[in-house]
């Protein structure tokens, strides 16, 4: 079998340790594009940097409030769905109990703007075992200047078995990239369940709880 940079074999589940690292380096790579400005844009992003993750990765197009779409999606999205996912709503990943916290992390992600990191499980059935993994996404710009694209990066770890695969979100947190909001040390935002969508968010999957959620802050 051919392995990528990285020494993962294209469908085999990768290991924590090694995915830990090349989300990272994922992470560290979008950082570096930013070459002193708050988002970079589309065009900043090659390929080769992110290289071990490529299969994992996706770029995604904000289409309305709380709702992007796919643009480019690596093939390991494409083995969880079980089907081309280029042109699906980021959505379509999640559960539909998890898609209005979601509407509302993407409405954060690309006004503030913030990066955005969800653990995320999928529980088992027959035929398809339980997993487990880790959504990021951090903004870019457009050609034209305006924030609504993202580079994101979807990796799982347990064997994939019948898809579609879909996902819950057990832990979110977004990070705004305003340094005036968010200095160095200072807290994050971290959800632990789903938040109100605020005023023009899209509505996305059955209506939403009305409970609020519980938020906390934790140290950088």
């Amino acid at each position: 079998m051919t392995k990528d940079p990285s020494g993962h074999v294209p469908g085999q589940p990768r290991q924590v340790g090694a995915q830990d690292a090349a989300l990272a380096g994922f992470e560290k790579y979008w950082r570096d594009m930013r070459k002193g400005a708050t988002v970079p844009r589309r065009s900043d992003i090659d390929p080769r940097g992110i290289e071990p993750l490529l299969s994992n990765a996706f770029i995604t197009e904000r289409i309305a409030p709380g709702l992007a779409r796919l643009r480019i999606a690596g093939g390991h999205l494409t083995d969880l769905m079980g089907m081309e996912v280029r042109g699906m709503p980021i959505s379509a990943f999640l559960e539909p109990g998890s898609r209005d916290a979601l509407a509302h992390h993407l409405v954060c992600l690309f006004d503030q703007p913030a990066t955005l990191r969800l653990t995320v499980t999928s529980a088992g059935r027959p035929g398809a075992p339980a997993m487990t993994g880790t959504l990021v996404m951090m903004p870019l710009r457009s050609d034209l200047g305006d924030i609504s694209r993202a580079l994101g990066c979807l990796v799982s770890s347990g064997a994939i078995g019948r898809g579609p695969r879909r996902f819950e979100i057990a832990h979110a947190v977004v990070t705004p990239l305003d340094g005036s909001a968010m200095p160095d040390g200072g807290p994050r935002l971290v959800s632990t369940a789903a938040p109100d969508v605020p005023a023009g968010a899209a509505p996305i999957g059955p209506g939403h709880s009305a409970e609020r959620p519980h938020l906390r802050l934790v140290k950088s």
